[in-house]
């Protein structure tokens, strides 16, 4: 299986970009394994700063209730 973001050709995550961040975090706030989003290491990684970006910057909540 291929990576999702390798197949788009996608360069960068952009942490602006709340509503694609949102489908790789769980119900309860943590970041999905790659195992179940299918993302390389090299994208995985780059989810991660994205998502940890967005926290800081308040677009994204920490933990969901």
């Amino acid at each position: 299986m291929q990576c999702f973001f390798c197949s788009q050709n996608s360069k960068t995550i952009d942490y602006k970009e709340v509503d694609a961040l949102k489908r790789l975090v769980s119900s309860q706030g943590k970041i999905i394994d790659p195992r179940y989003t299918g993302a390389c290491a090299k994208h995985q990684r780059m989810i991660s700063n994205a998502i940890k970006r967005a926290r800081i910057m308040g677009l994204l909540p920490f933990v969901k209730r």
